[in-house]
């Protein structure tokens, strides 16, 4: 988990929470600081190291952003197996235990992803479900068009992504980028058809992926998947003419599509 200054204390500890109460609970925790944090979020954090022993803090003194972040958390892992989450999201009870399961029952699997339930401030207030394309030939497919994996609930072994460069610096895709990459390289993917983790939707989060910065960022990625032979020219304009009008739009827009053209109500 990689946590920054704007995080809120009550929320990294509602994902600790998640954390312990686990049917499976982790070997070790690795807890990646993104710059200095206020007062709140060190005492948060102090209180958590009491209650894991091996939860390890990985400082580091200037904000990286997230690629950079989750890069150095990945490689303080000590295990091959490895489970993504946000600090301000919440597992469900069985989540390690159902991955885990199927990574040690499918060898082949690189990425297992699943299903994530979305909630409005809280947690009992769900708003919809991400679901995803369950098999690789149709995961890779579904990538070409849309993100393919659910990142906050991502569970991956750490070689197959060091073997394909980690995460890299892309703006607000750093995630995307590297699924991108490892399906041109080979690397299996699978996602478990049943959400496994709520995730914190706010209207922050509908404005961050709006505005001319967004969508800027957005053509530079699309271009970027043609770039490593991904996506076609002709793919390529189709993406950029859908997604370019939804991140220009006005934000309740915006919300309205992630509602009911993007996601699945509940």
């Amino acid at each position: 988990m990689s946590v920054y200054k704007h995080e809120k204390a009550e929320h990294l500890k509602m994902c600790f929470d998640s954390i312990y109460q686990q049917t499976l609970l982790p070997t070790e925790i690795v807890l990646v600081e993104d710059g200095p944090l206020p007062s709140d979020l060190y005492q948060e954090i102090e209180k958590e190291e009491l209650r894991f022993s091996s939860l390890r803090r990985i400082r580091l003194e200037k904000n990286q952003g997230l690629g950079i972040a989750l890069n150095k958390g990945m490689q303080a892992c000590s295990y091959d197996i490895i489970a993504r989450m946000d600090t301000d999201d919440i597992c469900m009870p069985e989540r390690f235990e159902i991955q885990i399961d199927f990574l040690q029952e499918h060898p082949e699997i690189d990425v297992l992803g699943a299903w994530i339930t979305e909630f409005d401030l809280d947690p009992t207030n769900t708003i919809a479900v991400r679901s995803l394309p369950e098999r690789h030939e149709d995961i890779y497919k579904f990538g070409m068009k849309r993100n393919p994996i659910n990142h906050p609930v991502v569970m991956f072994r750490k070689q197959s992504v060091i073997d394909a460069g980690g995460y890299q610096p892309f703006p607000l895709f750093e995630d995307y980028y590297l699924w991108a990459r490892m399906l041109k390289q080979g690397s299996r993917f699978y996602n478990l058809q049943r959400s496994l983790l709520l995730f914190r939707r706010s209207p922050e989060m509908v404005r961050r992926r709006g505005g001319l910065t967004y969508a800027h960022n957005e053509i530079q990625f699309q271009k970027k998947l043609h770039e490593i032979g991904y996506i076609s020219f002709t793919c390529l304009i189709i993406n950029i003419a859908r997604r370019y009008g939804v991140r220009i739009a006005p934000n309740w827009v915006r919300s309205l599509i992630y509602k009911y053209l993007l996601r699945t109500s509940v």
